[in-house]
């Protein structure tokens, strides 16, 4: 059997961090997903899919992303059951993540300001190799500047710069 899911979204607010009686951490958060179309008003729907992420993950997730972050998750579906305040049994559907990627270079959010003011970067990976350290590259391109705009020249690309 197969259950995997790979989302790319933004936290619709500042994820939630709390600790297990026994001190496990557990942080919850809600990714708004695009769909990848139109509605027939011409505008783009999002889904709104919670997700859960456990230990040291989940404490890098309540310290490093905020509402609004831009964040890649990898984990799987699952459907849990509690009883309601009202006696009456209620199910949850959401996905638990085995790791979560910082898409976007710390502070980007409050810079993007405009819907084309974002960067490219490497993604920030905290999930499964929490010995890895990363030191943001300050030498982002910005996304509305296309670097072969004004040069006019073909580009010269040998058989050995392709990755195939």
């Amino acid at each position: 059997m197969i259950n995997r899911v790979v989302l790319v979204g933004r936290l619709t607010k500042d994820p939630e961090l709390r600790y297990t009686p026994n001190g496990v951490a557990v942080a919850t958060f809600t990714l708004a997903v695009n769909r990848p179309f139109t509605n027939q008003q011409g505008e783009r729907e999002a889904d709104f899919i919670n997700c859960v992420v456990w230990r040291r993950p989940a404490e890098n997730v309540a310290n490093f992303l905020k509402k609004g972050s831009l964040a890649g998750v990898d984990g799987r579906l699952q459907t849990r059951s509690y009883e309601g305040q009202d006696g009456k049994r209620v199910y949850v559907t959401e996905v638990v993540a085995d790791s979560v990627q910082f898409l976007e270079p710390r502070g980007s959010t409050e810079q993007r300001g405009t819907a084309t003011g974002g960067y490219y970067g490497e993604p920030y990976p905290f999930g499964q190799n929490q010995n890895q350290r990363h030191t943001p590259d300050q030498n982002f391109s910005r996304i509305d500047e296309d670097p072969f705009a004004h040069d006019g020249q073909p580009i010269d690309i040998s058989d050995d710069d392709l990755p195939f």
